[in-house]
């Protein structure tokens, strides 16, 4: 473990190991994948918020486990005005499966994002999705090697970053879609004045996601107003009705 890796959280270092020993898929997949940024588009004309409503079972930082379908609670969320999904494959720490987003992705007809910690290029061919993510602190100097070899199979790359060198390193290498995280990976800690400090030096032609820490409509209108072209949300949607918590985000700017 280097000196990097030594700061993170152990809930996190338990991740990156984990994500390290997972096998990727057998065969390389080419995916013709829904475009995220035209869904993006399409909710602004429409006046709501663009949102991707996460299916997440359960986190290393939330309590207990939801056990609801998968595909009911992505169809909920599509039905609250979602503008895409993100599903969780993560198995060990997030209760994810590639078999869950292979059924949810059948299910819907929005972008749907592979919320999983890739740190190889083979792990890329577990399954279809529209979106995969990358995280920029994970990958370290393969960042511009991984983005590439995602878009050769057709995904939209997404890149989440959690300061200003990290948001250089993904521009030098090419991303078009980037999420600032407003958790702290060394302490866990959400501070929504993290995506604040990092938006003002995104390029205007990158399309712009805040991650982590939106719990409220006044959340949804800070990240909005700090320049968010959308929102992730895992954790406020899935604690209650996930159809009334979506619509209640999606429409947070119709309710000023």
């Amino acid at each position: 473990m280097d000196a990097s890796e030594d700061e993170l959280a152990p809930e996190v270092r338990s991740i990156l190991a984990a994500a390290r020993d997972r096998p990727g898929g057998e065969t390389r997949v080419s995916v013709d994948a829904r475009s995220f940024p035209d869904a993006v588009a399409a909710a602004e004309a429409e006046g709501r918020v663009p949102l991707v409503a996460e299916v997440k079972p359960t986190s290393p930082t939330t309590e207990g486990t939801r056990g609801d379908d998968p595909v009911e609670l992505a169809r909920e969320m599509v039905d609250g005005g979602a503008t895409a999904l993100s599903v969780l494959t993560e198995p060990e720490h997030f209760g994810g499966s590639a078999e869950n987003l292979r059924r949810v992705r059948e299910a819907v007809d929005v972008p749907v994002l592979r919320k999983d910690f890739l740190v190889s290029e083979a792990q890329l061919d577990a399954v279809e999705a529209d979106v995969v993510l990358l995280i920029a602190r994970f990958v370290g100097d393969d960042l511009s090697e991984l983005l590439a070899a995602a878009r050769e199979r057709g995904f939209q790359v997404l890149v989440e970053v959690h300061d200003r060198a990290e948001l250089a390193r993904a521009l030098d290498a090419g991303a078009d879609i980037v999420g600032v995280n407003n958790r702290d990976l060394a302490k866990l800690d959400v501070d929504l004045e993290t995506f604040e400090s990092v938006a003002p030096h995104v390029p205007d032609d990158v399309t712009l996601l805040a991650e982590s820490g939106v719990s409220t409509v006044e959340d949804v209108r800070r990240m909005r107003a700090a320049g968010a072209d959308a929102l992730l949300v895992g954790t406020a949607i899935m604690d209650g009705d996930v159809r009334a918590n979506t619509d209640r985000f999606t429409t947070a700017e119709i309710s000023e």
